[in-house]
């Protein structure tokens, strides 16, 4: 079975569309899909998200209380003025997504890869740490 991404405004899009009129802003494509997948390889957690257009120094990568932060920026870019833009749908600046993992992992041994735009975080799982402690009464 494949999985279809769902986009919530695509009938609000075609309801526009239908009568003749512009969509509105809020609801256009932001142009940089932070989408991202995580799943497991063997004892890993993997986790790969599409960030075309930018270079490794423009992407950080952190994990803190189970959680991986992704964040970054793309460079604004400036415009010519003899530009008559149709659309304008690029998104420029910063961004970020934080994503709950499934498992704990070893935050000493995450390897992250960024080649050819895609972006790929693997974490090694660990075992989770016991917050259970046997306290001696005397």
């Amino acid at each position: 079975m494949s999985l279809i991404k769902w986009e919530p405004f695509d009938e609000f899009d075609r309801v526009f569309r239908d009568f003749g009129l512009m969509t509105p802003p809020r609801l256009m494509n932001p142009g940089l899909d932070l989408a991202v997948d995580v799943y497991e390889d063997g004892n890993n957690l993997v986790a790969e998200m599409n960030l075309p257009g930018l270079k490794g120094d423009d992407i950080e990568v952190e994990v803190e209380h189970n959680h991986l932060r992704i964040s970054g920026k793309r460079e604004e870019v400036q415009e010519k003025k003899e530009k008559n833009h149709y659309a304008k749908e690029i998104r420029r600046g910063s961004f970020q997504r934080v994503i709950a993992l499934p498992d704990t992992v070893d935050t000493k041994a995450i390897n992250a890869e960024y080649h050819n735009g895609v972006l790929r975080v693997t974490m090694p799982k660990t075992a989770p740490a016991t917050n259970k402690v046997k306290v001696a009464v005397k």
